[in-house]
């Protein structure tokens, strides 16, 4: 609620009216007015502080700066918005690369199963030109709650009831979002989508119209000098890339699903290689619990690490990944929010490694020794790839070697040595666990190995992990955390 302060001179004048004799009546009526004066006063009403996003220029009312329906208030602080200029594209980089909308998965065809993905906007504030007649302009990507399509060990942390929030393309609500935008801009102007979902082949080998991740929109008026302008409101709207192509039409595109995924965890695809104590190399998807594995220590040595749990595991989930060469060769695939030793600083996220930046890889000079050495190696080239399977072993060490390259096996959070803390309860946990078991299995040789049982393990995200991951959104500072 928020806090009204009388004028001094209101003050005053009840004083005043005191010292004259009036009743509780014209004293309470006095109270009334003048606090109904103060609130309607900006100058006299103090509300909760609070961010304010307010788009220039938007539907605001008269020059004291106000927004429609805030009444009185401490005035926000405007932000001018810049228009594009004729190609120009927010961000400054290619469509499919990591930092925009990522690459394209391929074409989505009424019979493909990612069709159900794909819903339908009935939004009256947007025009659709549809010319094709079929309604496919209205066809896009959006963000649902859904029933998991794979089981999660224990609730990751953007559960509701059971539900999770598909954290992926979100067309239709920035689609929505931009309307809104645009009739507060131009009173009496409309959204106008001239083109959605594409299923003719009318674009090029690449686009997201395929997959009904882009839209080309303009205004309902047509005039050409507010495009610019409306290139930025979809920038604030929060299209994830948008670009003013045409004279004609405005080109806006949002992630997909194992992009937006990508950024709240860390893997690595199945066909990824690490050592084990007799020097050889297996795959990540045939590693079990139990297994020793190369890892990294505290001090710099490489030694072997029992595998403890999976902070993540699933056969089949297509995700997008960052691939890193070196300039001996190594290549490393990893998903962009995991952590990566880095020279010159303690861990970065995969997804910011850019070419010359120094990785610590395997010394490839003897490949059947089995104590290696390690060195730094330059990166030559970071490109996004797509791939099937994602794994995150997790270590005792907190580290592993994965393709000769030394890598994290958190995500998320920037500092290895935060989150292998906050791990140690879990450690902690198995240690003595594994204490027990062992003491089990010796006093009574009939009982089953218990960690043999454990070989055959449940896809999804481990429930420590999610635990971990909410708990960090809360009490983490947002620098150090992978946006």
């Amino acid at each position: 609620m928020p806090w009204l302060w009388l004028s001094v001179s209101e003050v005053s004048g009840k004083r005043r009216r005191r010292r004259t004799g009036s009743g509780s009546s014209s004293i309470i009526k006095s109270s009334s007015s003048s606090l109904l004066s103060s609130s309607r006063s900006s100058s006299f009403l103090c509300q909760p502080r609070r961010r304010r996003r307010r788009i220039a220029g938007g539907g605001g009312g008269g020059g004291g700066g106000g927004t429609p329906g805030s009444g009185g208030g401490r005035r926000p602080i405007l932000r001018k918005l810049t228009p594009l200029v004729f190609k120009q594209h927010v961000p400054n980089v290619s469509e499919n690369t990591l930092p925009a909308s990522g690459l394209s998965e391929g074409r989505v065809s009424r019979h493909d199963s990612r069709f159900r993905d794909l819903v339908p906007n009935y939004n009256t504030d947007i025009i659709f030109k549809d010319e094709e007649g079929t309604g496919a302009d209205r066809l896009m990507t959006q963000v649902e709650r859904e029933r998991e399509g794979r089981n999660l060990v224990g609730p990751p942390p953007w559960c509701f009831n059971g539900e999770r929030m598909k954290e992926g393309p979100r067309c239709k609500e920035k689609l929505n979002t931009l309307a809104i935008s645009v009739m507060n801009q131009w009173p009496g102007v409309k959204l106008r989508v001239t083109e959605g979902w594409d299923e003719e082949g009318k674009h090029a080998t690449d686009s997201l119209h395929y997959e009904g991740r882009a839209v080309d929109v303009t205004t309902s008026d047509r005039d050409r000098s507010k495009y610019g302008m409306l290139a930025r409101l979809a920038v604030e709207a929060g299209f994830d890339w948008v670009y003013y192509e045409s004279r004609s039409h405005i080109h806006c595109s949002v992630k997909s699903e194992s992009s937006s995924a990508a950024k709240s965890g860390g893997c690595f695809p199945g066909r990824s290689l690490v050592r084990t104590e007799d020097g050889s190399a297996i795959r990540l998807d045939q590693v079990r619990l139990g297994d020793r594995i190369a890892a990294l220590d505290s001090r710099g040595d490489i030694v072997y690490s029992e595998v403890i749990a999976f902070l993540d595991r699933s056969l089949t989930e297509r995700r997008q990944f960052v691939r890193l060469t070196t300039e001996s060769g190594r290549v490393l695939t990893l998903t962009p929010a995991h952590l990566l030793p880095v020279e010159g600083r303690s861990s970065m996220f995969a997804g910011r490694v850019q070419s010359g930046d120094r990785i610590l890889v395997r010394d490839p000079t003897d490949e059947n020794e089995v104590n290696h050495r390690l060195r730094w190696d330059k990166v030559v080239d970071s490109r996004l790839v797509l791939e099937e399977g994602i794994y995150a072993p997790l270590t005792r060490e907190g580290t592993l070697l994965v393709d000769d390259v030394v890598a994290s096996c958190y995500a998320f959070l920037d500092s290895q040595w935060i989150a292998h803390m906050g791990f140690l309860p879990y450690r902690m946990w198995t240690s003595l666990e594994s204490f027990f078991v062992r003491r089990w299995t010796i006093e009574d040789t009939r009982q089953p190995d218990i960690r043999q049982d454990g070989r055959t393990l449940q896809e999804g995200i481990h429930w420590y992990a999610s635990f971990l991951y909410w708990v960090s959104s809360y009490v983490t500072p947002t620098k150090m955390l992978y946006q």
